[in-house]
């Protein structure tokens, strides 16, 4: 038998997008404990490294409210309702920097926080990349594109000037993929 082992869940929380359990759990050697589970309603996104025809990769700067800072980040977002992760990772390029992509290929998948949540990101390699047409934010959404070389990009997560789970595993598969 594995341990931990959950044998009681009791929703304390329900949102738009996460629902936040209590879970009760029995440990080795009999023990139980109380652990927070945190059920992200639609599982999973996708992250997307774009490969400019010059070889720099586009990203997007935002505000983080959760955090209060500005990100450099890699174009990403939630699933939406049946859509699989690679037409998540088109629709975000789209939306988020008005490019789109010709080839399409998954580097990875991570998960932003396993002890506690089920939210993975698919992250995806774009190539072919071309301007196609304008951002389309979400009401919410101030998006400024950029784009930065790999050493650049390598230099800042170095410095911790690049901090977004997501773009740091991106950027760090997309290295290793050209090794």
């Amino acid at each position: 038998m594995q341990y931990p082992k959950r044998i009681d869940r009791k929703k304390c929380y329900s949102g738009g997008i996460i629902d936040v359990y209590k879970d009760t759990v029995e440990l080795s050697g009999g023990k139980t404990g109380q652990w927070d589970y945190v059920f992200h309603k639609k599982g999973g996104g996708a992250a997307v490294v774009s490969v400019l025809p010059d070889g720099n990769i586009l990203m997007v700067r935002q505000t983080r409210p959760a955090i209060d800072m500005e990100m450099l980040e890699l174009p990403a977002g939630a699933g939406e309702t049946g859509e699989n992760t690679a037409d998540t990772a088109k629709r975000e390029l789209g939306e988020e920097t008005g490019y789109s992509a010709k080839t399409l290929e998954k580097l990875a998948r991570i998960y932003s926080a396993p002890a506690y949540c089920n939210e993975f990101t698919d992250i995806y390699l774009a190539l072919n990349v071309e301007k196609t047409g304008g951002q389309k934010l979400d009401e919410a959404e101030e998006i400024v594109v950029e784009s930065h070389s790999l050493i650049e990009l390598i230099a800042m997560i170095r410095k911790g000037e690049i901090t977004n789970a997501g773009t740091v595993a991106g950027i760090l598969a997309y290295n290793a993929y050209l090794q």
